[in-house]
C-alpha cells in the first residue's frame, strides 16, 4: 500500500509565502513523475506543476516565475515553494506521484490535498 501525505497549507496574506511537502510511503520501489495540483472551488483540477526523477520541471503559466518544485529522491519526498501568492492561488492543492512498486505494479497516486487559502 502507498499513501501520499501533504502538509504546509494554510491562511496566507497576498504577497506572502507558503511551502508545502508531500511524503510518499509504503511498499515503493521507485518514483517516477512527481506533481502537484490544485482544484479552486467550482473548478476543475489542474495542472500547477512537475518535476521528473531526473529533475526536469514544468510549470503551468499561472505560476511560473513565483512557484518551485523540488523534490528529494532518497526521502520519497516533494515540494512546492510557493511565493507571491494571489488570491487566485487560493484552492485545495494536491499531490501526485506516478510510483512503481515492488509488486511491479506501477500507478498514479494522490494525495488527500492541504487547503491553501490567499486572503486579507
Amino acid at each position: 500500500q502507498v499513501q501520499l501525505v501533504e502538509s504546509g497549507g494554510g491562511l496566507v496574506q497576498p504577497g506572502g509565502s507558503l511551502r508545502l511537502s508531500c511524503a510518499a510511503s509504503g511498499s515503493i520501489l521507485w518514483i517516477n513523475a512527481m506533481g502537484w495540483y490544485r482544484q479552486a472551488p467550482g473548478k476543475q483540477r489542474e495542472l500547477v506543476t512537475t518535476i521528473a526523477r531526473g529533475g526536469r520541471t514544468n510549470y503551468a503559466d499561472s505560476v511560473k516565475g513565483r512557484f518551485t518544485i523540488a523534490r528529494d529522491n532518497a526521502k520519497n519526498m516533494v515540494y512546492l515553494q510557493m511565493n507571491s501568492l494571489k488570491a487566485e492561488d487560493t484552492a485545495v492543492y494536491y499531490c501526485n506521484a506516478d510510483i512503481s512498486c515492488y509488486n511491479s505494479s506501477r500507478r498514479n497516486y494522490w494525495g488527500q490535498g492541504t487547503q491553501v487559502t490567499v486572503s486579507s
